[in-house]
């Protein structure tokens, strides 16, 4: 089983990597919104497997074990075709930038119905031919994405043809574009000449009103107020997408701010799933384990997709990607400080799990831009392998608690016998846990605020460059056409 867990393990980081990989290289335009949808569907995995359980009528572990065998190698072969047959990767033009943008929101909207499809059907416990038949459904949906290539050569005939009226401004839905992300480092560059000159002015008038709008310190604060300050800007970010090699990354204060809000966020969300069959055995609700299952695996696909909306909305409510994490990460205590206090009740058990699965489904898709953007997308493959080391951590140290716990409450609690094993029964089996578990998401949400607060200024100057330039390139775009 450790050789078995240890291969899985690998072959997800593997897997993983070489998707990021992939999107960042083929869509560097519109590159969160496609890490955004990949990740996705990772969370859909556990109520595909128990709706397909259900069909086959024969829900046993051996079954899981052998659909989780078949099913990922099946799809890599098919997926291996395509990966190896890669285009070359041109510069899009600004009305391409757009045509993707509009593809992505599309495929969005079909992820969505997804995920509601799964939410209402996963649980079934009909006869055999109506699950097969909603597996037949859910098989579809995933499946039809595929059909998008078809649509973009479509609209490409129907726009050549009949010409149409329909037009987006700007670059799409993406919150940071590269060819802003070069131009602000220009910027930056010359406010760092200026600095080192110490005094002499700039010709531009653009980077003027970028260091005068990034000034902080003021010289008139309390003692306290100063030293806070000065804490929160050291060795602070002075611009996003700068590459980081790894011995450089680890010796950043915001990577390890950002860890810890991992550590103590998405990761505790995970182990909560992990342990989700026996926390509903414990609770007395082990009828209810699909139901809880799925309930999580649903709620986290939205989250992932959710991670989305930063792009989308950015136009008319512009935040940094780091603040949206941090209201990510609120869920989650609330979560299991309220399932600490209504173990019992079956409502809070099923809201409390959504909670967790809409937070760490929102985090782990988050993350991989939230990285690009703070440490350089160049190196995002291994920065973002070193970020996910505090999974194995958290899940043998949250485990290990939830276990050293659960033991030491079943001598004093209910307890029943299933083969070799001893369950514990009641509510004080993981009582402890979730407020454990509850107090160190709080440490993560605290982590998680202090990098927003640390990166803040580089978000507002990247946005505020860019809206310098934009209409400049909407009205070179709109000469051009």
């Amino acid at each position: 089983v450790f050789f078995l867990c240890l291969l899985a393990g690998c072959s997800i980081c593997w897997f993983n990597t070489v998707c990021f990989v992939l999107c960042i290289k083929n869509f560097p335009a519109n590159r969160a919104l496609a890490l955004s949808l990949t990740v996705s569907y990772n969370g859909v995995s556990a109520a595909l497997y128990a709706l397909a359980g259900d069909a086959i009528r024969a829900s046993t572990s051996s079954l899981y074990l052998l659909l989780n065998s078949l099913v990922p190698l099946i799809v890599s072969i098919a997926a291996l075709v395509p990966i190896l047959r890669q285009p070359s990767v041109d510069p899009l033009s600004p009305e391409a930038v757009r045509s993707d943008s509009i593809m992505f929101l599309l495929l969005n909207m079909l992820a969505v119905l997804t995920g509601v499809y799964l939410l209402l059907f996963g649980s079934n416990t009909s006869d055999t031919s109506t699950s097969r038949l909603l597996l037949g459904g859910a098989v579809f949906l995933l499946v039809f994405p595929l059909c998008v290539p078809g649509v973009v050569y479509a609209r490409r005939w129907f726009h050549h043809t009949i010409h149409s009226s329909f037009q987006l401004r700007g670059s799409g839905f993406i919150l940071v574009d590269d060819d802003d992300l070069e131009l602000h480092k220009r910027l930056v560059s010359r406010e760092t000449s200026y600095n080192n000159l110490n005094g002499s002015s700039l010709s531009d008038d653009e980077v003027c009103e970028y260091r005068s709008s990034s000034q902080k310190l003021c010289n008139k604060e309390e003692d306290s107020a100063r030293c806070c300050e000065k804490m929160i800007e050291k060795d602070q970010l002075v611009m996003l997408g700068v590459e980081h090699p790894a011995h450089v990354l680890v010796g950043r204060l915001d990577f390890w701010l950002y860890y810890i809000a991992y550590f103590c966020g998405g990761t505790i969300g995970l182990v909560y799933s992990n342990n989700l069959g026996q926390i509903a055995q414990s609770l007395g609700h082990s009828s209810n384990t699909t139901l809880l299952l799925t309930l999580y695996s649903s709620f986290s696909f939205f989250g992932r997709l959710l991670s989305a909306a930063p792009d989308y909305v950015r136009a008319k409510f512009y935040f940094a990607r780091t603040g949206w994490l941090t209201i990510a990460l609120l869920p989650t205590p609330v979560a299991f400080f309220l399932l600490a206090a209504l173990s019992n009740s079956t409502a809070a058990l099923r809201v409390g799990t959504a909670l967790i699965g809409l937070s760490s489904g929102f985090i782990f898709a988050a993350a991989v831009s939230v990285t690009s953007e703070l440490f350089g997308p160049n190196s995002v493959g291994v920065n973002h392998n070193i970020l996910i080391t505090n999974i194995p951590i958290g899940s043998l140290i949250y485990g290990v608690l939830a276990a050293v716990i659960y033991d030491g409450n079943v001598g004093r609690g209910l307890k029943l016998m299933f083969s070799d094993s001893v369950v514990c029964m009641g509510r004080d089996c993981y009582f402890l846990t979730f407020v454990w578990w509850g107090c160190l998401s709080v440490v993560g949400l605290v982590c998680s605020l202090l990098l927003f607060i640390r990166t803040k200024h580089a978000y507002d100057a990247f946005e505020r460059n860019r809206a310098l330039v934009e209409p400049q390139r909407n009205r070179s775009s709109n000469s051009i056409a």
